[in-house]
């Protein structure tokens, strides 16, 4: 890409942030808008623009997100929220610091050598672009000047190593604050059991698990609650809900037919075959209400059947004490391992209930099943990106479709498909992956859906390393060099290392497009907005459809920090070999640090909370990325024949005992809660009854069957403690 090209990139990018900043500040201001701008603010009862919209500057949500605190980022979206805004601030921090010390030495040093020509990083006319004058390739073999590149390496590397550092520890000091809270949370009063023993002849689950704890644990024992197979009563409860909102909306609709209509109205009707589309037309408010009557006694008989038939090798247990809880779930409570395994309780929202019951030895198999089969989709997946790579090029497109040809001809077009066809047919390429990764993670047997989405965060990072960084840098020059390389495998080390530097400039407009147009649409929420009104003017007819239309999600964990890692990954390993990458960097998380702060304040929801047990894994990724960071760094010194090149041996060394450390200093607090930060005092007593009641899962959950209809499945001992 030549000069033209990029700044056409990068000006195209700024004008349509700017334009969707406008959109926003204008969209944002009218009031059938707010539940798409201020949702967040709107649940909590807070008045949406605090003051009238119209006098109201449309540039007050900057001011608003800079002067934000942590702690109303906690308030407003939990500590998760704070904790990733954590990872945001060092990574700008070390881009930052970086830039400052790098730009002003590196590009000088580069801009001003003679540099040789390599016929893998030029332009058509057979000279260095201008970009590519501003790289470390620019340099010649053995030269000198590569003491200033490799003293960059070095303070990349500890500049990171002392800000991971500060925020490790600021990311233990919140979770540790938020455990220690006055407000009791019912997780806290109980663990979660795995791999029960068959009980003995004549002795019901129930009774297996409150004899065992009540055993070893004789004082604090609440009562336990034994995990069902719900798969049908689930499918029961879900169907009779599904038919409640189908009767709300046809009761909504004649009430509507009413108003619109004769006063008589028009009563609503439907088929009964699939999907509505054919069988027989009925009345829908009679056939729903007769469906209803239908399904709620089968539900209360299932309900009893699957509380007394269907016991799994699982329970969750309770105590009185969040000290006794801690202690339990951080215990030794059987001699063999694959027996009475006992974890933290996750939240009552977060249990995924039919992975409960997977055995030990079952859950190590699955885990390396998956692993077996996500090693192969990095394989497989990385021939598509490789191609997509190499033949998404304006010269490649060419020789596949020669029928582009008079249309490719066109400067204007020519500018426009090279500055952004690739990173487009990348990005959406990308999009179809993170389902896959999760349903793998859920199949592992994880207990929670928290687990869940971290564990897909990690494969789907390694998989964009992989595929997005290595795929791109690889692929790309394979294909274009492949008869050099026929003629003489011999340079194939080479090419590739001298590569890097001008693969430089397709990473600037990855990151460019990524930090302006992504962002860009994060703020507008256009998307989000248009599906809004579509529905709300189309499909929506009660309230509770209304609001489920505007309902947002979290921030989307799971996607969104593998993204920033490959981000910060990319800007990482070029930084000394093309500096001017760096304020690229910065801005995509300054940018993302501003408006996804305003996004966390005012539009999503946390989904969950983990008390911030995503950061060691934030953490650990980020120490891989400058591992490859400095293992790039030190092969290519060796293409650059810099005979001092081995002072950069340590630092993969240095690099890994750093982690060494922080995770045995920091990371066991992040796997189970401390007992000095347990024992802290309560605000009251909980009631001890809506701590076990949160976890009953609304299948099983009923007005009208009593707790004694539920002693099979759930134990009945301490049951007269009072915690009013």
């Amino acid at each position: 890409m030549d000069l033209t090209s990029f700044l056409t990139s990068l000006g195209t990018d700024f004008l349509i942030f700017v334009a969707l900043m406008f959109l926003f500040a204008w969209l944002s201001r009218k009031p059938g808008n707010t539940v798409i701008y201020y949702p967040n603010r709107i649940l909590r009862g807070l008045d949406p623009w605090e003051g009238g919209s119209m006098t109201r500057n449309p540039f007050a949500w900057i001011k608003e997100a800079l002067s934000s605190t942590e702690q109303e980022v906690i308030s407003m979206s939990g500590v998760d929220t704070a904790v990733y805004f954590v990872f945001l601030s060092t990574v700008l921090g070390i881009l930052v610091l970086s830039s400052l010390v790098l730009l002003p030495i590196l590009l000088p040093v580069a801009a001003t050598e003679v540099g040789q020509k390599l016929a893998n990083a030029t332009i058509s006319n057979g000279t260095f672009s201008d970009l590519d004058k501003l790289s470390m390739g620019h340099l010649k073999l053995k030269s000198p000047r590569l003491w200033a590149f490799l003293f960059g390496v070095y303070w990349v590397s500890f500049v990171t190593y002392f800000l991971l550092w500060k925020a490790y520890k600021h990311v233990s000091d919140l979770r540790a604050t938020a455990l220690m809270s006055p407000q009791a949370k019912p997780e806290q009063f109980a663990i979660l059991v795995r791999d029960i023993p068959n009980s003995r002849e004549g002795q019901i689950r129930k009774e297996q698990v409150d004899s065992y704890f009540k055993t070893v644990y004789p004082d604090t024992f609440y009562r336990s609650l034994v995990v069902t197979d719900n798969k049908e009563v689930d499918k029961i409860w879900e169907e009779l809900e599904g038919f409640k909102k189908k009767l709300v909306r046809a009761e909504a609709v004649y009430a509507l037919s009413k108003k619109t209509g004769n006063s008589e109205g028009i009563r609503p009707t439907n088929k009964t075959g699939f999907l509505g589309l054919c069988g027989a037309k009925v009345d829908s408010i009679e056939y729903y209400t007769e469906k209803i009557n239908e399904l709620t006694p089968k539900l209360e008989a299932e309900q009893k059947a699957t509380l007394r038939e269907k016991q799994q090798n699982a329970a969750l247990v309770f105590f009185t004490s969040r000290v006794t809880a801690a202690a339990a779930a951080q215990s030794l409570h059987a001699q063999l391992v694959d027996t009475w395994t006992v974890i933290d309780a996750p939240e009552p929202r977060q249990v995924l209930w039919p992975n409960l019951k997977i055995k030990f030895f079952q859950r190590q198999v699955r885990q390396y099943v998956v692993y077996i089969i996500v090693a192969l989709t990095v394989v497989f997946y990385m021939i598509p990106i490789a191609a997509i790579s190499a033949f998404t090029t304006l010269d490649n497109l060419k020789k596949l479709l020669p029928f582009l040809k008079p249309i490719l001809k066109q400067e204007a077009i020519t500018t426009v498909l090279e500055a952004y066809l690739p990173q487009i047919a990348l990005i959406v390429f990308l999009a179809l992956l993170p389902k896959f990764l999760l349903f793998l993670s859920k199949a592992e047997g994880i207990p929670s859906q928290s687990h869940a989405i971290r564990a897909a965060s990690g494969k789907y990072f390694y998989f964009t390393i992989f595929n997005v960084f290595l795929g791109i840098t690889v692929g790309g020059t394979l294909f274009s060099t492949f008869k050099t390389i026929e003629k003489d495998p011999n340079s194939l080390v080479d090419i590739l290392a001298s590569s890097l530097p001008s693969n430089a400039t397709y990473f600037l407009t990855f990151v460019a497009l990524k930090f302006f147009v992504g962002y860009g649409l994060e703020l507008s929420r256009l998307v989000p907005l248009i599906i809004f009104h579509i529905k709300r003017k189309y499909l929506c007819k009660t309230e509770a459809e209304v609001k489920a239309a505007w309902l947002p999600s979290d921030l989307g964990y799971g996607t969104r920090v593998p993204n920033d890692l490959l981000v910060i990954t990319i800007v990482l390993c070029y930084s000394v070999i093309a500096p001017l990458i760096l304020p690229f960097g910065v801005l995509y998380f300054g940018l993302g640090w501003l408006i996804l702060r305003n996004q966390a304040l005012k539009v999503y929801i946390p989904a969950y909370e983990s008390y911030g047990r995503m950061w060691p894994h934030m953490q650990i990724r980020i120490i891989a990325s400058l591992i490859l960071y400095q293992v790039t760094m030190f092969g290519y010194f060796g293409v650059k024949r810099f005979y001092y090149a081995p002072f950069l041996i340590p630092l993969p060394i240095m690099s890994l005992i750093f982690s060494f450390i922080c995770s045995k200093k920091f990371y066991r607090f992040f796997q189970h809660t401390a007992l000095e930060v347990a024992a802290h005092e309560l605000k009251e007593i909980p009631n001890m009854e809506q701590v076990y009641r949160a976890f009953i899962p609304p299948s099983l959950s009923s007005e009208k069957i009593d707790d004694d209809q539920y002693e099979d499945a759930q134990s009945s001992v301490s049951r007269t403690a009072s915690f009013a």
